[in-house]
């Protein structure tokens, strides 16, 4: 799930490209001054953040008009958002939302499949959804890596030789098929302890053994030290995350073709060395995710 060792070169150059900002001519699009408001809202997490000031700061550039709504909480939370109005936009993981939202009832075998009902369940409700971002970002199993070589665990049913086990994960993640019903149900962990994540952080937890595993995302900076080792979802209980837009159809459309590409453009520029690249520019350099994504979009090309 997680491409430690090959991207770690890649991270460290994509790390020179975001400090060089290109500068390109060109002005705001003057063909959008009569475009309607798009309203952007994200989750509740780092990534979410950087996710949606790339939108905002792409969108306004082209002249758009831009409202904003930052942690909104889970996706159940912002989904609800969308629906009651509160929100037109905002980037969604399409796997959660093929499972978690939309219930499907078999869980897609690809990353394809996955966007393909996760769109067709918005489309549905007058949504819609833009090109998937080339990055994913899943829920994890992650156990120290010394954990990992003791019990000699390479994938997460590997645990059931794993006595006293506990999972730590987000407080949604105990009634989601995506996470701890997954591992009961799925994977016949039947006896793992929940250990719901509050203010310390699921690295401290593991590293003071008050886990045995947890719910590390598979962009988290933490991932590219070594100290962690994710396990294999050989039974993809966790799904296939890319992002996508989620957008209303009526948005869209009063938008154009501009407004497409302007989301689309972006979405294009988002690899897994990126993500690393921007999480680990706000969760450890202590940058804003709205000075990161401005750094970002100035190095390809977009503001």
């Amino acid at each position: 799930m997680v491409r430690k060792h090959a991207r770690r070169a890649v991270k460290a150059a994509f790390a020179v490209a975001l400090a060089i900002p290109i500068v390109l001519g060109g002005t705001a699009n003057a063909g959008t001054t009569a475009s309607p408001t798009i309203t952007v809202g994200t989750k509740n997490f780092t990534e979410a953040f950087v996710l949606g000031q790339l939108y905002k700061q792409a969108l306004e550039a082209k002249g758009f008009k831009v409202g904003y709504k930052e942690n909104i909480g889970s996706s159940e939370l912002i989904d609800t958002a969308l629906t009651s109005g509160k929100i037109n936009f905002y980037p969604e993981y399409t796997g959660v939302l093929a499972l978690n939202i939309a219930h499907v009832k078999k869980a897609p075998k690809t990353a394809a499949a996955t966007y393909a009902a996760a769109k067709a369940f918005e489309e549905k409700r007058g949504y819609t959804m833009l090109k998937q971002t080339p990055f994913f970002d899943a829920d994890s199993f992650t156990v120290l890596t010394k954990t990992a070589k003791k019990y000699g665990l390479t994938k997460i049913s590997d645990l059931k030789k794993v006595s006293n086990l506990s999972y730590a994960g987000y407080p949604e993640c105990d009634k989601r098929i995506t996470c701890l019903l997954g591992l009961k149900q799925i994977y016949g962990l039947t006896k793992v302890k929940f250990v719901q994540i509050g203010s310390i952080s699921v690295e401290t937890l593991l590293d003071n053994h008050n886990a045995t595993a947890g719910d590390i995302f598979s962009t988290e900076p933490a991932l590219a030290t070594g100290k962690y080792t994710p396990l294999t979802d050989t039974k993809h209980i966790f799904g296939f995350q890319n992002v996508a837009p989620v957008i209303s159809k009526k948005t869209l459309a009063a938008g154009g073709m501009d407004l497409e590409h302007a989301i689309n453009a972006v979405t294009a520029k988002l690899t897994i060395p990126a993500m690393i690249a921007m999480n680990k520019a706000v969760a450890v350099d202590k940058k804003t995710p709205a000075a990161v994504a401005k750094s970002f979009l100035k190095a390809n090309g977009l503001l």
